[in-house]
């Protein structure tokens, strides 16, 4: 049994299951989406080592901070929202969106996670706004049931991920919410300043998590921007939590300082639009949108979203590296997920479906970059099997590569039987490959 101290919660060995299942799918399905508005570019930690923190917070392209973006005098959300929307109050969006959300088909979400290759699905319940998206038994003091669905959106996804093979997580804003303090947010300080430390809000954001784990029964508790009492706030639920089910894993984001600092326990760490660990020694999630915002944005699509070569790419660097992809969608306010995003989400489960061997279950190879005669870069994983896999990430001239230091062994192509001729560091290919993002050759 686990105690609520950093001791004892340390001591806990992160389940198999996160560390083999490499590709995980997060759903923000926001009130943001309402007025789906953000300016496009940089992501937020460009913009602000580029240009200062003040315009990664007055510019963010993340649609799911609306209300805090017009809170901002003078930014591009604060004149949008004048002039389109009036400067009406936050609340107007909330009620269309959980309007909107009553005719959402979860079977739609069902069927795009099936076909997404990943092997786990986080969905946002309650994001800074602080709309539960559960019919909570314990309702915002400030706002009431009118800040909450009467529908059981949560459950609904929990059922469409494990229908469609996926474990599930939730995602809880719990250092933030808008409805209690920090609107106007333009800089870190202000940020973690506006954590709340009071003791009802601990009260209220740890009977959450407990609703939360209570009737769903997530595998991944995802917080985000800290917690009241940050490590020291969150030793017992995370102790509860893990007596409870040994198969759950915890974020960085209840204490992302103490855990840098090595006084808070997190099972992994979470990069954001970054594909360098926190934290080399500890396993990490990198997460992203497929653009530059989370949340829905209108002004996003296929001009700027990644593209799906160089997404696929990402993945394999993060894999070869050692760390999942937490790939994001952001939902309308009716749930339909866009059309682009959807597109991405499939490449993603169809290449997974030929080369997924050398993704699932694998481990970072002791070599793990090399590179063609042509320049290609290739990155390596050691399988579950046990066999060494090149991934090679570009589309050869012929069909005779040429990748010095690969490791000896036969070798064989995913998606192709038999073995290829091999000469020292030469291998024959069946064919010269298609345009695919990256093919994988089997070692040993």
């Amino acid at each position: 049994m686990y105690e609520p101290t950093f001791e004892s919660l340390s001591t806990r060995q992160i389940p198999k299951w996160f560390l083999d299942a490499k590709f995980g799918v997060f759903a923000h399905w926001t009130v943001g989406s309402v007025p789906s508005f953000a300016p496009t570019g940089k992501d937020p930690f460009t913009l602000a080592r580029e240009e200062g923190e003040a315009k990664a917070f007055s510019h963010t392209p993340y649609a799911e901070w609306y209300w805090n973006s017009i809170s901002i005098p003078g930014s591009p959300a604060a004149e949008h929202h004048a002039k389109v929307w009036g400067n009406c109050e936050y609340d107007v969006f909330v009620e269309r969106f959980l309007e909107a959300s009553q005719n959402w088909d979860p079977a739609h979400w069902q069927q795009v996670l099936a076909a997404s290759g990943a092997k786990y699905c986080v969905m946002v319940t309650k994001h800074h706004d602080g709309v539960l998206l559960w019919p909570s038994d314990v309702p915002n003091p400030h706002r009431g049931e009118q800040w909450q669905s009467k529908r059981d959106l949560v459950q609904e996804c929990a059922d469409a991920a494990r229908a469609a093979g996926l474990r599930f997580g939730v995602y809880y804003s719990g250092g933030i919410d808008w409805t209690f303090q920090g609107l106007g947010i333009d800089g870190w300080g202000k940020l973690y300043a506006a954590i709340p430390q009071d003791r009802m809000y601990h009260e209220y954001v740890d009977a959450h998590w407990r609703e939360l784990m209570r009737k769903y029964k997530p595998d991944v508790l995802w917080n985000d921007i800290g917690y009241p009492g940050f490590g020291e706030g969150c030793a017992q639920l995370m102790a509860d939590f893990y007596n409870e089910n040994p198969d759950g894993v915890v974020n960085d984001r209840f204490d992302f300082l103490g855990v840098m600092a090595g006084r808070s326990h997190a099972d992994f760490t979470t990069p954001e639009y970054s594909t360098e660990p926190v934290d080399r020694n500890r396993p990490f999630e990198v997460t992203r949108g497929i653009g530059t915002s989370f949340g829905y944005l209108e002004d996003e699509g296929e001009h700027t979203y990644m593209p799906i070569p160089d997404l696929i790419r990402m993945f394999v660097d993060i894999v070869a590296d050692g760390g999942n992809l937490l790939l994001n969608y952001g939902a309308k306010p009716g749930g339909e997920i866009p059309w682009a995003q959807q597109l991405r989400l499939l490449a993603m489960g169809q290449w997974l479906s030929a080369n997924g061997a050398a993704i699932y279950g694998s481990r970072p190879f002791e070599q793990s970059r090399l590179a063609t005669d042509e320049g290609e870069k290739v990155r390596l994983t050691r399988g579950a099997d046990g066999a060494v896999y090149a991934i090679v990430c570009g589309r050869p001239s012929s069909a005779t590569i040429r990748i010095d230091g690969l490791p000896s062994g036969e070798v064989s192509m995913l998606g192709h039987r038999g073995r290829l001729r091999r000469d020292g560091d030469t291998v024959v290919l069946p064919t010269r490959p298609d345009d695919v993002p990256a093919f994988t050759l089997r070692v040993g």
